[in-house]
């Protein structure tokens, strides 16, 4: 990796950076399109990069969550293996308030930031599969210990037959902070979008 002093005088190293730069940006752009327009699936296979989501609210209507087992095609995961447990969290309908996603890529740190401006990020049919979850929670009329596959919150959204499943009417989260693999959205309204290199989201 070219050192930060490197980026200064010099168009071959400017070039270089160019090389790197650009297709993180575009796949992180098209994600994004994806998403909005209902084209990515709930299950697809991972990247096998963790990437970071925290907001200071999420407000969300239905509320489910239950166990995956997730694959990569390649074995980049945790302990090098190609499939992993992760903790399917799905809310039908939420709002986010001062939204960021940060994610190193090739080296880089990419940073997307939304919902900063007074009106915030509004997801629906909203999927994160994560392996670590935080923030001060309150749920209404939940129920713990339900059978996956008989989840109702979300249209649509399942987990496996006798696997463990909690569900509620709502959920509130002050100070959330994902440490996630993949986040699928019927569709995803990004107020104040704003796409840079550079700062993790903390």
């Amino acid at each position: 990796m070219v050192s930060a002093g490197g980026w200064v005088g010099g168009r071959v190293r400017w070039r270089r950076f160019a090389v790197l730069a650009v297709p993180g940006v575009a796949a992180a752009v098209l994600l994004v399109v994806l998403t909005a327009q209902s084209v990515l699936a709930v299950s697809f296979s991972l990247s096998g990069t963790p990437f970071v989501v925290t907001a200071r609210e999420l407000r969300g209507q239905g509320f489910e969550q239950f166990g995956v087992l997730d694959r990569s095609v390649l074995r980049v995961l945790p302990g090098g293996a190609n499939r992993v447990v992760l903790a399917a969290n799905a809310i039908r309908s939420a709002t986010l308030t001062d939204l960021c996603q940060s994610v190193t890529v090739l080296g880089l740190t990419l940073r997307v930031t939304a919902g900063t401006g007074g009106t915030p990020v509004r997801a629906s049919g909203l999927v994160v599969d994560a392996d670590q979850l935080s923030g001060d929670a309150r749920f209404t009329h939940i129920v713990i210990g339900q059978d996956a596959s008989t989840l109702d919150r979300v249209p649509g959204v399942r987990g496996p037959a006798g696997g463990f499943g909690q569900q509620a009417a709502t959920v509130t989260i002050t100070g959330l902070r994902q440490h996630a693999y993949a986040t699928t959205a019927g569709t995803f309204t990004l107020p104040d979008f704003r796409l840079r290199f550079g700062g993790a989201c903390r």
